[in-house]
């Protein structure tokens, strides 16, 4: 017979198997007629039967196994979805379109804001990729934005003005949060060590 394990956040759940696709599938009706009870239907776009080693996307991570480099042995890993980085990218890229007649710092402490929120929820987990990645877009939309502040300015002037004759902006004690710098952190999932809110009467 197969196990069973419920993983749940507000409405969003995965139930993880421990069996075959055919026991997987069984359970989808059983699913089905739980959240009926509560006026629920399962979602045919989001619901989803897959392999570990496919993975799947739940609450903004990816989670999958794949064979650690340079061993033979396999892991389950948890990194930012594709998904997630393309939502902050966008989030982003909508504050570096506001007005370019505010002084720089009022963009940086917008950005700071977002950065600082996205790397905190993301930095248990294998991270450090992504967020390198963001880095250089966040970077690159500043200059962006600064190059559409001062038309006609070269880089070695936007450098002076705005990076002290380096490539990171700041204005004055305002700097851009930097997510390359945040240091991703592992942890033990707990499992059945979680006290459950619904304790057994027997």
């Amino acid at each position: 017979m197969p196990n069973y394990r419920l993983i749940r956040y507000a409405d969003d759940f995965v139930v993880l198997v421990s069996g075959t696709r055919a026991h997987t599938e069984a359970l989808l009706p059983e699913v089905a007629d739980v959240l009926a009870t509560v006026g629920l239907r399962l979602s045919e776009e989001k619901t989803l039967i897959t392999h570990i080693d496919e993975g799947l996307d739940f609450l903004g991570w990816r989670i999958q196994r794949h064979r650690k480099r340079g061993t033979d042995r396999q892991y389950v890993y948890n990194y930012p979805a594709k998904k997630a980085l393309r939502s902050i990218k966008a989030k982003t890229k909508t504050i570096c379109r506001m007005n370019v007649s505010l002084p720089l710092a009022v963009l940086l402490h917008k950005l700071n804001q977002v950065l600082r929120g996205w790397t905190a929820y993301f930095r248990p987990g294998v991270s450090a990729r992504a967020f390198q990645y963001l880095r250089m877009i966040v970077r690159r939309q500043v200059f962006g934005w600064l190059r559409r502040k001062h038309l006609g300015v070269g880089w070695k002037e936007l450098r002076r003005r705005y990076c002290d004759g380096g490539w990171w902006p700041h204005d004055g004690e305002v700097v851009l949060f930097n997510p390359g710098s945040v240091v991703t952190t592992r942890y033990r999932p707990r499992g059945t060590t979680i006290p459950s809110p619904w304790p057994s009467t027997s």
